[in-house]
């Protein structure tokens, strides 16, 4: 799905109206996004995933609010018509929705950016509300919960029995009544995220969550090819991590040998 004009949260509820699946990829600069704008993507996420694909952590936890803005406002100036949705970082909205407040608009006045996300589902629904009350568009993110990783003990699959489904769904519909503007479902069986899809009046943005979500997001080093290893939902569509590496190789070695510059006046 193509847009000539600005993507607007307006345009997400449009297209899970109609129907439309819509790309979303992470971004960390002005050149990626402007990349995956080229390629066809409707929305841009500065994840805080950049902690580890960017920033050398080994879990988003480290990532502080004034690199997010950093990244966020690189981003910004990248794109022409996405829609740039900004991670708030670990600690920076958990403590109250007034925390939460000045934390989303500190990042919507120094990034431009058009909204924010946040983990968590029915213990953050107040927030969300307080937020949306407020003009700010919230996308939640329930399922696994990355910034949740030293608790849980892992990236593993959430919704594995009953009764962890059944939080994620009571998760699912508190983030939605609380007027969140779509819901990330992180790594949680298909059959769960279709049924979330098929109840919520919101856009669902699945990643390992199956076919059926409205929108697919992935990390821009899972898809190109740049990660080390991938997460078994994520399949690289290039192998840009060999092509870099076999380019700098051969101009590292032309240099030793002698062979660059060319010759020549």
């Amino acid at each position: 799905m193509t847009h000539a004009s600005p993507v607007t949260a307006a345009t997400l509820a449009r297209a899970k109206r109609d129907g439309h699946k819509m790309a979303w990829l992470t971004a960390w600069d002005a050149s990626s996004a402007a990349l995956a704008e080229a390629g066809g993507v409707d929305v841009l996420l500065v994840g805080d995933s950049l902690g580890m694909t960017c920033l050398g952590f080994d879990s988003t936890i480290p990532v502080t609010l004034e690199q997010m803005i950093h990244h966020t406002a690189a981003v910004v100036r990248g794109r022409r018509r996405a829609w740039v949705v900004c991670d708030l970082p670990f600690g920076s909205y958990q403590v109250s929705p007034g925390q939460a407040f000045e934390t989303a608009a500190r990042v919507l006045r120094e990034t431009g950016c058009d909204a924010v996300k946040l983990e968590g589902g029915q213990p953050m629904a107040d927030t969300i509300r307080f937020l949306a009350e407020r003009g700010i568009a919230v996308v939640a993110h329930v399922g696994l919960q990355p910034q949740s990783v030293k608790r849980l003990g892992g990236y593993g699959r959430r919704g594995r029995d009953e009764a962890e489904r059944e939080s994620i769904l009571r998760d699912a519909r508190a983030v939605a009544e609380a007027s969140a503007v779509a819901v990330v479902l992180e790594n949680i069986p298909a059959g769960l995220a279709a049924a979330i899809t098929r109840e919520l009046d919101i856009p669902t943005v699945g990643i390992g969550a199956g076919p059926d979500c409205d929108a697919q997001v992935l990390v821009w080093h899972d898809l190109l090819g740049l990660s080390e290893r991938n997460p078994p939902f994520a399949p690289a569509y290039a192998n840009l991590r060999a092509t870099i590496t076999d380019a700098i190789n051969r101009w590292s070695a032309d240099v030793k040998n002698g062979r660059f510059p060319p010759g020549g006046d």
